[in-house]
């Protein structure tokens, strides 16, 4: 359990370096790839996730998984809180290790880029706020991305799982993410969310628990149980 939970840790905490780390090398003052866009930004998230899949093997990297495993009987519903928990402070550590890894150019954007923007380098928010559309698109996008991995899961051929969840954040974040920013996962929204809270961000922007916790917090578990539930039903998935 111990070794399964450090691996949920290290794997998210990976998993966000990549992803918080290519946003502010996307978006910071005096980096070498400012302004690079969303194509960068979605396929630096698909190949992180790969990666970090590849090293850390059989993980999920996200409570919602998580909960649609326990719901498919494949974890115990004892093991949903601890992985769950040691994800969301890998999620805070990996964007610590990336707020001191661009500790300089945060400086240097201080006065250009506003409270807002440096916020959403740590977490997602809405392109549109509305409350209840967000929701529903998180909800989707978490459906299609658990469904997908299940899915890939089926398939036996060695490596084809890391690189087939890779494609399919690509796929999501090109095709589905203009709402919302494709959150899908608490732990990639909540630990970068109070690593922002936390850490000495001169005039940092509030960090918006509301949608922090009704959006990316909430949606996915809805998404992930519903996917869990048709694959079983419909595939016969388990």
């Amino acid at each position: 359990m111990v070794h399964q939970m450090l691996a949920e840790f290290m794997g998210t905490a990976l998993m966000i370096i990549f992803g918080v780390g290519v946003h502010c090398s996307e978006v910071l003052k005096g980096t070498k790839y400012r302004g690079s866009g969303h194509i960068f930004a979605i396929t630096t998230w698909g190949f992180g996730i790969t990666i970090a899949l590849f090293i850390f093997g059989n993980v999920s990297i996200n409570p919602a998984m998580v909960l649609a495993q326990c719901l498919l009987g494949n974890i115990a519903w004892s093991m949903f809180i601890p992985y769950s928990v040691a994800e969301v402070l890998g999620g805070v550590v990996g964007a610590i290790i990336v707020w001191i890894m661009y500790a300089d150019h945060f400086k240097a954007s201080e006065g250009e880029i506003s409270p807002i923007t440096i916020r959403n380098l740590f977490s997602t928010a809405p392109a549109v706020r509305n409350l209840p559309r967000n929701f529903f698109v998180e909800f989707f996008d978490t459906f299609i991305f658990i469904s997908g991995i299940l899915a890939i899961s089926e398939v036996k051929t060695p490596g084809i799982v890391p690189i087939g969840v890779g494609l399919l954040v690509w796929a999501i974040g090109m095709g589905l993410g203009g709402p919302t920013g494709f959150a899908m996962n608490l732990a990639r929204d909540m630990g970068p969310r109070i690593a922002h809270a936390i850490l000495p961000i001169k005039n940092k922007a509030d960090s918006d628990w509301q949608y922090g916790i009704i959006v990316p917090g909430i949606a996915p578990f809805v998404g992930a149980a519903c996917a869990a539930l048709f694959m079983h039903g419909f595939f016969g998935i388990g």
